[in-house]
């Protein structure tokens, strides 16, 4: 869609605000003498602009993904977004994990404990979250540090990140290691790491006598060197 296309469907769209404005205003003016049909309209009123903005949001975004997806590959206006199943088990305590922003790639869980836990440098400890799921066949959660933790005091996940399979029900617990050179106090409802949903597939495995050949090889750790000069690494291997 051009600018000019998107400044007339802008434009048309307020026309239809201020018709819809003009309207409600002439309702009052007419009725202002009988509440009971004012309120009856007014309602009608809004409802009828509800459905307008809410078709036309949904058709703008629908356009706007068309145009990013190209011609070939239009966006379905009947997708469903996935649903993940939770359950909180008795020991939980505060609200259900929730994105912190439009496009947040995962979801934070706090940390449900009686009392406070302090970790020494180096010490771990498994935390509950009071959060059990039903994962969609086809994915997987993967437990990861959060950044800042990280960054600021050291805080990590043993295992990261942690795989949480579809078929297990149990409850979600986090290893948290710490790496700093100070003690960190775990307190409850404290957000401890975040879930990332992720697809993955189980492939067939296939025996062969032979693996096609590729431009790497068998090169392992430090086989890509340190620099952007391919050729260091092989001065690094003879080394």
């Amino acid at each position: 869609m051009d600018n000019s296309k998107m400044n007339e469907k802008i434009q048309g769209f307020k026309t239809q605000i201020s018709f819809m404005g003009q309207m409600l205003g002439s309702y009052i003016e007419s009725n202002l003498k009988d509440k009971e049909k004012l309120d009856k309209q007014f309602k009608n009123g809004l409802q009828f602009f509800d459905k307008v903005v809410k078709e036309s949001i949904k058709q703008s975004v629908i356009e706007y993904m068309d145009k990013l997806r190209g011609d070939d590959d239009k966006f379905d206006e009947d997708y469903e977004v996935l649903k993940l199943k939770v359950k909180t088990l008795d020991h939980f305590k505060g609200e259900l994990p929730r994105y912190q922003s439009p496009l947040a790639s995962g979801f934070d869980v706090r940390a449900q404990i009686d009392k406070e836990m302090v970790l020494k440098p180096g010490q771990r400890e498994l935390i509950p979250t009071g959060l059990s799921f039903e994962i969609p066949f086809g994915f997987e959660i993967q437990a990861r540090p959060r950044s800042g933790w990280a960054i600021k005091q050291g805080i990590s996940l043993v295992n990261s990140p942690g795989t949480i399979d579809a078929d297990y029900r149990g409850e979600v617990k986090i290893i948290l290691i710490n790496l700093g050179q100070e003690d960190v106090v775990i307190q409850d409802q404290d957000r401890i790491a975040q879930l990332v949903m992720c697809p993955v597939e189980q492939p067939q495995f296939e025996l062969v006598s032979e693996l096609s050949e590729s431009e790497r090889g068998e090169g392992g750790f430090g086989s890509t060197g340190m620099s952007g000069d391919s050729s260091m690494s092989d001065e690094a291997q003879e080394n």
